[in-house]
């Protein structure tokens, strides 16, 4: 058998799966909405552990994923709960580990999403199709395989699709039309602050991950993000054919609670521009200590932007075949775990594995395919559970609204 396969999504985890099948010599096409690869801000810091390290040494070419290493920054030496006046409510002591090591199980370090994208992109140039929004695809009898209708009335065929197109994915939503993503209520509003005029950090978050609890049922997370070397710097001397764009140091902060606590109903939140957003938020911290304030007065304004945090329910077993999920598109969580993003590239790397064994004609397809989901559910439903706990633990104390979220949530596991 020799497979054609066409991955709905040009994100991390789709991205690494197409390297994985490219490196292991499968057919391999991504079609991507977005109409290039900056087009559509996802979020800034990312953490990345052992289980992301493990995933991209298996589908990296070896320069690429050195690149992806050498690309990462600087490890915190703890993460930090503390209330909006700065005091210390929880401290955990980090790693420290070096996130350049070559030992993937040592891996624990924080990656600029727009980097990261950018270095899973490097040698897929001929791969990805940009401005492709999937609408349906349609299974035929061989030799014509699956036919992929996309909404500028273009078509592709494959052999199998694989649905990694994020949270509202059309190939979820047509494979699996009961799986049901809900919205907790809860709300996120990104910001980005460039560590440069001598802005005076508080010290957890200048050590590590920082969660604020404050009052009104708003809460804010801290991620501090140092470089040992530019990127682009990286690429110049690791990987010449990369093509990294500038990224500064800098503070990535998220503010978060329900659409009432930023004082507007949520349809004027979720319609706001990024300036409207940024003042929603700097009014949302105002009476906090002048540090946090800063952070948020200080930021990048263009740069600020809302997401919805949404969390999948589980979907029991359905029956194998020539389409599967991976990623957010099967099992969301909110981002309180820390798992996102580790989770859809460990999907990445088994599904890969699955693949390569059904091209070869090591094992029937639909069974390949059918262990990949197994396991898949198994670690992707637990990591939803863990973020939606953390997210219980992190409000339950002065967050009633999002505690009682957090408390729903858990009834189902």
């Amino acid at each position: 058998m020799s497979l054609r396969v066409a991955v709905v999504g040009g994100g991390i985890g789709g991205l690494c799966l197409a390297q994985g099948l490219r490196r292991s010599g499968v057919d391999v096409a991504v079609y991507e909405r977005d109409s290039g690869p900056k087009m559509r801000r996802q979020g800034y810091r990312i953490h990345l552990d052992s289980r992301a390290a493990r995933a991209l040494h298996e589908c990296l070419p070896p320069d690429v994923y050195e690149l992806f290493r050498g690309t990462l920054g600087r490890p915190g030496a703890a993460l930090s709960v503390i209330d909006e006046r700065l005091k210390v409510l929880h401290r955990t002591e980090g790693t420290g580990l070096d996130p350049r090591a070559a030992d993937p199980d040592s891996l624990s370090a924080p990656a600029n999403r727009q980097t990261l994208r950018e270095v899973l992109s490097t040698g897929l140039e001929d791969v990805i199709v940009y401005g492709r929004r999937l609408v349906e695809y349609h299974e035929a009898d061989e030799p014509q395989g699956i036919r992929l209708r996309f909404d500028d009335g273009s078509s592709a065929r494959a052999d199998v699709v694989v649905g990694a197109d994020g949270v509202g994915s059309a190939v979820r939503h047509q494979l699996l039309p009961h799986a049901r993503v809900a919205d907790t209520g809860a709300r996120c509003v990104y910001g980005k602050t460039p560590l440069t005029g001598g802005i005076e950090l508080p010290e957890p978050v200048r050590e590590g991950f920082t969660a604020v609890i404050g009052g009104a049922a708003v809460g804010m997370s801290c991620a501090l993000v140092r470089f040992p070397e530019p990127p682009e710097r990286v690429a110049e001397r690791v990987c010449p054919a990369a093509r990294l764009s500038p990224v500064a140091d800098y503070v990535m902060w998220a503010v978060t609670g329900p659409a009432a606590a930023f004082g507007v109903a949520d349809d004027d939140l979720l319609g706001r521009d990024d300036a409207g957003l940024h003042r929603l938020a700097a009014a949302a911290v105002s009476g906090w200590h002048p540090q946090l304030r800063e952070l948020v007065d200080r930021a990048d304004v263009e740069e600020t932007f809302l997401i919805r945090i949404n969390t999948a329910e589980p979907t029991p077993a359905w029956p194998p075949g020539r389409v599967t999920v991976l990623g957010d598109a099967i099992h969301a969580m909110s981002p309180a775990g820390g798992s996102g993003a580790n989770t859809a590239l460990m999907d990445a790397a088994i599904l890969r594995a699955a693949l390569v064994r059904a091209d070869r004609g090591e094992q029937p397809l639909a069974e390949a395919v059918g262990e990949y989901e197994h396991r898949m559910r198994e670690y992707g439903y637990a990591a939803v559970a863990a973020s939606d706990r953390n997210m219980g633990g992190l409000w339950a104390r002065r967050h009633p609204v999002l505690a009682r979220i957090a408390w729903l949530l858990g009834k189902r596991w």
